[in-house]
């Protein structure tokens, strides 16, 4: 596997790919990678000739300065754990690599990006698109593979994708979650949890998984209210929100009827910092 830093480099690499008829797969990440990456990294490996997997900090799509300062960097692990996994290139540029200058696009496609995350963290999508759209230009890749758990960012991505005209070469490929046996999505995020706040964050998908069968006797919001009030009755644990959805407009559902893909999606601090941790459950598909 190659380390590449520079936008020009792996440019010149994948044209020479490019030109030997290889399809090439894109997994996009922020760093601090752990199963759930390694899971689309060996999926882009089995489905691709070559596979680049970025790691790059984006800044644009934090609305927290702090949430960036505390977001874990492990380039030296990424790198082994990448290589492991057969990867063909890490991609890393430095933040003056991506942005020479200051990206002054604006992307907004409601309402899959205006609700949920994107009413709670004002300009997050936007970075997400800035950052993506630019990796999708530099990698011109056959495929993009994004996991399930950041559900809100797949429809955002896809709705990018159209807008950038790639909808005819460019496959968005969705991944599971990967869990620890405890039921907890793996996340980068979970790294700077303490003991105590490891063992209370469970708690979020046990709610989640049991709200799944009550919610064949109980209407929707009976449903929401009780993942709500079961996740708060655990000391270190506070929703921000959960929202019961259609699958695909992301709009809110009041009936179990409205649609016939239906998944709740939820955002949990957890912890005196607090840890933004977040989770989803589909009801119907």
């Amino acid at each position: 596997m190659k380390v590449i830093t520079k936008i020009v480099d792996l440019q010149n690499e994948l044209f020479a790919a490019r030109k030997e008829g290889k399809e090439i797969g894109l997994v996009p990440t922020m760093g601090a990678l752990h199963e759930g990456h390694a899971s689309l990294v060996k999926r882009s490996v089995k489905e691709n000739d070559i596979t680049v997997v970025s790691v790059f900090l984006n800044p644009t799509q934090f609305n927290d300065q702090g949430d960036l300062d505390r977001y874990p960097r492990t380039l030296e692990a990424d790198c082994k754990l990448l290589e492991d996994c057969g990867a063909s290139y890490c991609f890393a540029p430095s933040v003056d690599e991506m942005y020479p200058t200051p990206d002054e696009r604006h992307f907004e496609f409601p309402p899959v990006s205006t609700v949920m995350e994107g009413a709670k963290r004002p300009g997050h999508f936007n970075g997400v698109c800035q950052v993506v759209s630019r990796l999708f230009y530099i990698v011109r890749p056959n495929r993009a593979y994004f996991g399930e758990k950041d559900w809100q960012q797949i429809a955002v991505v896809k709705q990018l994708v159209k807008f950038i005209g790639m909808s005819d070469s460019l496959q968005i490929v969705e991944c599971p979650i990967i869990r620890d046996e405890d039921g907890l999505a793996k996340s980068s995020r979970n790294s700077l949890l303490s003991k105590d706040e490891r063992a209370i964050a469970p708690a979020i998908f046990k709610a989640l998984k049991e709200s799944v069968e009550y919610a064949k006797n109980h209407n929707v919001k009976e449903t929401h209210d009780k993942v709500v009030a079961d996740i708060n009755a655990v000391e270190g644990l506070e929703v921000e929100y959960f929202e019961i959805v259609d699958g695909n407009t992301l709009q809110d559902v009041t009936n179990w009827e409205d649609s016939p893909y239906v998944v709740g999606c939820i955002t949990v601090y957890c912890g005196k910092t607090p840890i933004r941790l977040i989770d989803h459950i589909k009801y119907k598909e």
